[in-house]
């Protein structure tokens, strides 16, 4: 009986994974590995046999339980399995459903935490998720239920919207719904943690605006004390990389 470890590979580019995750990557006799995670981690597991097993947003129950089949097999036949998600394993990764699994089948693992997009969104567009004094908390949420509903709230002086891209109209006018003044201030970062992250300043009434220039790539939507930028005496402060692109409100 083998034993498998969930390694969280981060948002974005290979080197945002933890030393630890790259440690236990090169370990791996096979890895399971989500669909967006950088191909560039493989180097990291030459000698390992790679399967994709990927899926976007909320599949089927039977491709989970497809996933969490193979995740049992390949432990029975294997000593180290790799299961490597993107982000963190434990946030929207579905990992109480693996875990469970192997729970269930006597089959030791362990988690390797990871960045979550929410911190390389902020990272990528220089806008701390909690502020001294006026954002003390942070919500983090998707925008998409199970059902295929949009929903949104006000829970928390940041929030945070993972799965978003396509909604940015809609959820300006839930947000609205739920309290968010028109003016409140919105951050959208796609492809967060890659060098060709783009990130684009809004206000919740006018987030439809950001529709077009994120267009089929996968965003963070960042509302509220997190998605203010940053004041400073110094003009260039906020100029952001060569690869991302600011729109001011």
């Amino acid at each position: 009986m083998g034993h498998v470890v969930f390694i969280g590979a981060g948002p974005g580019a290979a080197d945002l994974i933890t030393l630890r995750g790259a440690r236990h990557l090169g370990q791996a006799e096979v890895v399971l590995h989500d669909a967006l995670t950088d191909p560039a981690l493989r180097e990291l597991a030459p000698q390992a046999r790679w399967v994709n097993v990927g899926k976007r947003g909320f599949g089927p129950a039977a491709e989970q339980a497809a996933i969490n089949a193979r995740l049992v097999r390949e432990a029975r036949r294997h000593g180290c399995v790799v299961r490597l998600k993107g982000g963190d394993p434990s946030v929207f990764g579905r990992l109480e459903e693996e875990m469970a699994a192997l729970h269930e089948h006597g089959i030791g693992f362990e988690v390797v935490p990871g960045v979550t997009a929410a911190l390389a969104a902020a990272a990528d567009s220089a806008r701390p998720l909690t502020r001294r004094g006026r954002g003390r908390s942070v919500s983090l949420s998707t925008a998409m239920t199970r059902q295929g509903a949009l929903q949104a709230g006000r829970t928390a002086d940041t929030e945070v919207f993972y799965m978003a891209g396509r909604q940015l109209a809609a959820l300006s006018r839930r947000l609205q719904d739920a309290g968010w003044p028109a003016d409140a201030a919105t951050c959208v970062v796609s492809r967060a943690g890659w060098p060709d992250a783009i990130t684009s300043a809004h206000q919740v009434g006018s987030l439809a605006d950001a529709a077009v220039l994120h267009a089929g790539r996968p965003a963070v939507v960042t509302v509220g004390a997190g998605a203010e930028a940053i004041a400073s005496k110094t003009p260039a402060f906020d100029r952001p990389r060569a690869a991302t692109q600011t729109h001011a409100p």
